[in-house]
């Protein structure tokens, strides 16, 4: 790992006036280093999916200062926002968001054409033979299995070898078969690629194969938890996650 990515500082976002302000997010504060594979955790209205909002400008924050290689976001040019939100956040859905009539392969190469980002024939099959879907590129979504389309949207999300990838319950629409192959493939993204990832889950035991997890409560961090060393067992992180939780709550039945 090297710098900084991403910054967030006293992120603030707030919905209504005087006292029936509710605030999604009450001035949130940390970094993202470049390679890491961050999850953040929280019961449902925690602020989680908000805060994704703001760092890919789906919304506007009410305050405070988002920076991504040390550039404010808020401050970009209507130009310069295109570029980044076109190619340096990559996004992944729950819903997937694929075209039913463009194939696997077409809908992977869609932000090439979008941006005008040639040369990247290459860079698909690299990801998708790291996403084991290479021999479904010439089909349809509606041929393909959730976790196929999944795993689709993903290679999509990085071909253009984004800053950082955002994902939005990304196993959220998925068996647990098909969460835990997509999550070990994200997983090998991050560390053979250094692909940096921030992801919103519920479940622990997705979140078990993040490096650091931040945990929202109220539209603020109330805990962070890392792993202890990059060799720190899955089922180790796991318990470590499913204790803080139960402060929170609430926990995961599942497991992958």
């Amino acid at each position: 790992m090297t710098g900084k990515k991403l910054e967030i500082k006293s992120l603030r976002k707030y919905y209504g006036k005087k006292e029936n302000v509710t605030k999604a997010l009450d001035g949130i504060s940390f970094q993202v280093v470049d390679g890491e594979f961050i999850g953040i955790m929280g019961s449902s209205g925690s602020g989680k999916t908000t805060l994704l909002n703001c760092i890919s400008t789906a919304s506007r924050p009410t305050g405070g200062k988002i920076f991504l290689n040390g550039q404010e976001i808020s401050r970009l040019t209507r130009k310069e926002l295109d570029v980044y939100r076109g190619r340096q956040m990559g996004y992944l859905f729950q819903n997937f968001e694929l075209i039913d009539n463009l194939t696997a392969e077409e809908n992977i190469m869609l932000p090439a054409a979008i941006h005008n980002a040639g040369g990247r024939k290459q860079r698909m099959h690299e990801l998708a033979a790291c996403l084991e879907i290479s021999d479904i590129l010439g089909k349809f979504p509606s041929e393909l299995s959730g976790g196929q389309k999944q795993r689709v949207a993903a290679a999509r999300a990085l071909l253009l070898n984004p800053e950082i990838l955002l994902a939005d319950e990304p196993t959220g629409a998925l068996d647990s078969k098909n969460a835990k192959l997509l999550m070990q493939k994200l997983s090998d993204l991050n560390k053979e690629q250094k692909s940096t990832i921030l992801m919103v889950t519920h479940d622990a035991n997705v979140a078990s194969y993040c490096s650091r997890i931040l945990f929202i409560q109220d539209g603020v961090i109330f805990h962070q938890l890392r792993k202890k060393t990059p060799g720190e067992s899955k089922p180790e992180f796991y318990e470590r996650i499913i204790a803080v939780l139960a402060q929170l709550g609430g926990g995961s039945a599942n497991v992958l």
